[in-house]
């Protein structure tokens, strides 16, 4: 399938207003990220955004952007808004949705993502690596639910910001990128917000209440997610930024 990566920005960041305009080592995060995209060489990078400002960033890093309407309950439906109108024609089959919070992910790990849609039975690919300790009980970092289905691939059954499964044994936590069968993306973006969904405040929760299976290709190592203001701070630390203006 050919595939396009698509990024889903916005400015109403609820945990972190302007997220995307923030600077680290000198650029907006929305920079890094389009970086990302691009360096994962599968498929053109396209940002979704209700933001001017973000889509100026996006315009000069050379990828095309498009404005949404503000009002979407989640990163997939503004994808899904985009979509009709970069491809009417679906030339694409595959579309990976790589969210605006990962500016460090690790090479090949939109691929691993992408790979999954190998299997005909997934309707969508993810990420997980082993959660960190003090993750394990956060709300702000997502946990999943899974089977092993091969030494490095879970099949998912649940996710949640609480610490689950209970009991001994590993804590996975979940990342933010989504790659979309088209048929898929389509389907998941014409139901409404599902109850889990949005008990959890988490947008996967609607494709396993509709049905749809989910696996995730497990990392070794977690990409800093920027959530919070701490996560902000910790990666700014990290990469000797001051936190001055991009």
């Amino acid at each position: 399938m050919r595939a396009i990566v698509l990024i889903p920005a916005r400015l109403a960041s609820k945990r972190l207003p302007n997220k995307a305009l923030l600077p680290i080592a000198g650029k907006p995060l929305i920079a890094h990220v389009v970086e990302r995209g691009l360096e994962a060489k599968i498929g053109p990078v396209h940002v979704a955004t209700d933001s001017e400002e973000i889509a100026a960033i996006a315009r000069a890093l050379g990828v095309e952007a498009t404005l949404t309407c503000r009002e979407h309950a989640c990163g997939s439906d503004r994808l899904g808004e985009a979509l009709t109108r970069i491809d009417p024609d679906e030339r694409y089959g595959a579309v990976v949705n790589l969210q605006g919070d990962l500016p460090f992910l690790p090479s090949g790990a939109l691929a691993a993502a992408l790979s999954l849609l190998d299997d005909a039975a997934v309707d969508i690919g993810t990420l997980a690596t082993l959660a960190a300790r003090e993750e394990e009980a956060s709300p702000d970092t997502p946990k999943i639910v899974g089977t092993l289905v091969a030494p490095r691939r879970l099949r998912a059954h649940y996710f949640s910001r609480a610490r689950v499964p209970f009991g001994e044994g590993p804590i996975y936590r979940h990342l933010g990128v989504y790659a979309f069968r088209r048929r898929a993306l389509r389907r998941f973006v014409s139901l409404p917000v599902s109850p889990l969904e949005a008990r959890e405040r988490l947008e996967q929760l609607r494709a396993l209440e509709d049905g749809m299976r989910i696996d995730a290709a497990l990392l070794d190592k977690a990409p800093v997610s920027v959530d919070t203001i701490d996560d902000l701070g910790a990666l700014r630390e990290a990469t000797n930024d001051s936190g001055g203006k991009a």
